[in-house]
């Protein structure tokens, strides 16, 4: 394999993903419409690999313009990101979130189908499982999503099901992954949230350059060492290297293909508490917080079991906890307003 087609490519998980496989030495197509991202990312990667990517601006609902990219380059594979992503936004806008997610992701497989593309790594996510209730959460865990976002993710899984039992010389690999966190190494890329940050790290990092006041908590009242939600944070960089992981599984891949469904976590969950307590000995500053009533939905631990992907891809997690917060903060200091 050696054009890899990524949507989405310019956003969080994608532009970290990018990196990787460029040091891998794949030659990579970016598609994105940059509703969730930014241009000046690819000037950043470029400055990290020292490698150029072929940038498309096209949203993947465009069909004739998808069409037009398969047909000018010959694709081998596709890592496939592009979506709408914030949960509240997706219970106040579920037609948006359907029609982008799903509609858009039918179309890719239809193009992908014309042209004889049959290896795709999904960006899934922990959503489908909704409230588990018990950890550590395996792959075989009954899939009940609470939102409009986690039924999205899971209807494409579903989709891509389907299109393997049609045609089992399709490769699919349906990545779910927990929390991720953190930005790459040298600064260059990471986390560039809009707003008030929906995800606790940028919250954090933004509350430690006073952005912010305060940082709420949702709940001290949970059943955990603390009090505070226990979840299963991943480093970005470890993420990206499971869907290279996954690209490579289906390199060595015969006529027959395969579907594959992995949980991407550190397999290990930490507090809310515990992150704040570890970030400020990162920063060398204390974040001011208060709590609030927990939310609705939310539960008292989540974290993944691990061993299938260990198993199959050879792939876990290696960087820890002050790994994520040491590349949150020098992210934070360095683009203190994102890449604006």
């Amino acid at each position: 394999m050696q054009n890899i087609l990524v949507t989405g490519g310019t956003g969080y998980i994608g532009s970290h993903t990018v990196v990787e496989l460029l040091n891998f030495n794949f030659n990579i197509i970016i598609i994105d419409n940059l509703a969730n991202s930014n241009i000046k990312v690819l000037d950043r990667i470029k400055t990290i690999t020292n490698k150029e990517v072929k940038f498309i601006q096209l949203d993947i609902c465009d069909k004739l313009g998808l069409d037009a990219v398969f047909n000018e380059y010959k694709i081998d594979a596709v890592v496939h990101f592009a979506g709408l992503k914030a949960v509240g936004e997706s219970v106040s806008q579920p037609l948006s979130y359907y029609h982008n997610n799903v509609v858009g992701s039918i179309i890719l497989l239809e193009i992908m189908k014309k042209y004889n593309v049959k290896k795709i790594v999904f960006s899934s996510s922990a959503t489908v499982y909704g409230r588990a209730n018990s950890t550590p959460i395996t792959e075989t865990f009954p899939l009940q999503p609470i939102n409009p976002y986690g039924w999205t993710k899971l209807i494409i899984e579903q989709i891509l099901n389907d299109l393997y039992n049609s045609d089992n010389s399709w490769n699919i690999a349906l990545l779910r992954y927990f929390n991720p966190v953190g930005a790459h190494k040298s600064g260059l890329i990471g986390e560039n949230p809009t707003g008030i940050p929906n995800n606790l790290m940028p919250y954090i990092s933004q509350t430690a350059v006073g952005k912010y006041p305060y940082l709420k908590i949702f709940g001290n009242d949970y059943n955990t060492p603390d009090g505070t939600g226990v979840r299963d944070y991943i480093h970005v960089v470890d993420l990206a290297n499971g869907h290279l992981m996954a690209l490579k599984h289906f390199a060595k891949t015969t006529a027959l293909g395969e579907l594959i469904t992995l949980n991407l976590g550190t397999g290990v969950g930490h507090s809310v508490l515990e992150i704040i307590k570890t970030f400020e000995k990162i920063c060398g500053k204390k974040i001011p917080y208060n709590f609030y009533p927990r939310r609705s939905g939310d539960i008292d631990k989540s974290f993944a079991a691990v061993v299938k992907a260990k198993k199959i891809l050879g792939w876990s997690a290696r960087l820890d906890i002050m790994d994520m917060c040491r590349d949150s903060w020098n992210w934070q200091i360095k683009n203190p307003d994102g890449y604006k």
